[in-house]
């Protein structure tokens, strides 16, 4: 019986995240899903990337957490749309949780959404809602073995971020071995290394940004 209501439950969740992907290709809004764990850096790339990019694109976002509107207080001085959606519990958010939020958004105003999803490298990379792109974030403080113990996230994601850089000579981070499990699990995915505090790399990830709102454009022409 447990497998059946997990069954339903997926199957629902992949119908409503199909219904979202349709509307924001009609409505020509980029939505990227950002995945990773707690403290891996993505409240803050998001603060530098709003910080670069908010005055050329409309920019909404989503912040997903267990509790507290913490994350989305940081990125109040943008004046930017945004939604706190608190799964008091949940470890991921869902297609139905971000049906509802964008009630709080003019999609014909928007040009990109951001969706910070729960830390958690597990739960959200299962549950599709309507993103055009999962995107995987992880830093060097974690270690080099994520891609081959989350492969899931991985195989799903579009890019991939490598955070925290400019840490590496103070970690046991192997580089060789986190590019060799990539690759084997997602053969060919881009990867950006970056760091959000030195600022080194983040040009890379506004170009492909850019490059994804573009792309968009022409094939909705």
């Amino acid at each position: 019986m447990k497998i059946e209501v997990m069954k339903a439950l997926m199957e629902d969740n992949a119908s409503n995240a199909q219904k979202l992907r349709n509307l924001f290709s009609e409505k020509e809004v980029l939505v990227l899903n950002l995945i990773s764990s707690p403290g891996s850096g993505k409240t803050t790339l998001l603060e530098k990337t709003l910080a670069e990019l908010k005055d050329r694109y409309s920019i909404g976002v989503i912040e997903g957490d267990i509790t507290t509107a913490r994350d989305a207080e940081r990125l109040t001085q943008f004046n930017i749309p945004q939604v706190v959606i608190n799964t008091d519990g949940a470890c991921h958010l869902n297609a139905n949780s971000i049906e509802k939020a964008l009630e709080s958004f003019d999609l014909d105003a928007l040009d990109l959404l951001f969706v910070e999803n729960v830390g958690n490298l597990v739960c959200p990379s299962e549950f599709d809602i309507g993103e055009y792109a999962k995107i995987a974030m992880v830093s060097t403080t974690e270690g080099d073995d994520k891609p081959a113990k989350y492969p899931l996230l991985f195989q799903e994601a579009k890019l991939a971020l490598l955070n925290k850089t400019d840490l590496i000579p103070y970690t046991n981070f192997n580089s060789d071995a986190f590019y060799r499990d990539l690759q084997n699990i997602n053969p060919g995915i881009p990867v950006l290394e970056m760091s959000c505090i030195t600022n080194d790399g983040l040009s890379g990830w506004f170009e492909w940004i850019i490059a994804e709102l573009k792309k968009r454009r022409i094939h909705n022409d």
